[in-house]
């Protein structure tokens, strides 16, 4: 095992603590397992926990190429395409123009290992099943970066991971 890689691991672990404790506060709590799509080799785990007006979005993400990837809550739950279509648009109830839609979340960056951990908080989705909610719903990892503007996705590649949101 290399000095970065453990490096990479250690810090993973330490986000995942960090993690469990802040996940101990809070609301309804939901996961989404990703699960390679379109040949990739793409893993990890999205939780997210409702704190309030906002919902706490923790992920950790393996087997990524270098550089950022869109990241993203579609429409639906259905992961079963070999590319991920299954899941369809990206969820916005709103019909807001892209870079505003509900389901817009943060790129993600990862580090020399292929890895990525986010941590954030966003108030455009909640964990129910109203208008705005994202329980059955699925998160999609892109093999490029999220631009923000391009409609009506942003250019974000295609889907190399999809996992479906569900209570736990």
């Amino acid at each position: 095992m290399t000095r970065n890689h453990s490096i990479s691991l250690a810090l993973g672990a330490a986000f995942l603590l960090a993690g469990c404790a802040s996940m101990s506060a809070g609301g309804p709590r939901a996961e989404a397992r990703l699960e390679p799509r379109s040949g990739s080799n793409v893993s990890g785990i999205v939780t997210f926990v409702q704190m309030g007006e906002k919902v706490r979005v923790e992920a950790v993400v393996r087997g990524l190429g270098p550089g950022e990837h869109g990241f993203h809550v579609h429409e639906s739950g259905d992961c079963s395409a070999a590319d991920a279509s299954s899941a369809k648009g990206h969820f916005n109830p709103g019909g807001k123009p892209h870079g505003e839609h509900a389901g817009d979340m943060p790129n993600l960056i990862t580090d020399a290992a292929g890895e990525a951990l986010l941590m954030v908080e966003l108030s455009r989705f909640s964990l129910d099943n109203g208008p705005n909610g994202i329980l059955g719903r699925s998160v999609v990892v892109h093999a490029d970066p999220d631009d923000y503007q391009s409609q009506p996705a942003g250019n974000s590649g295609k889907r190399i991971a999809c996992g479906t949101i569900v209570p736990r």
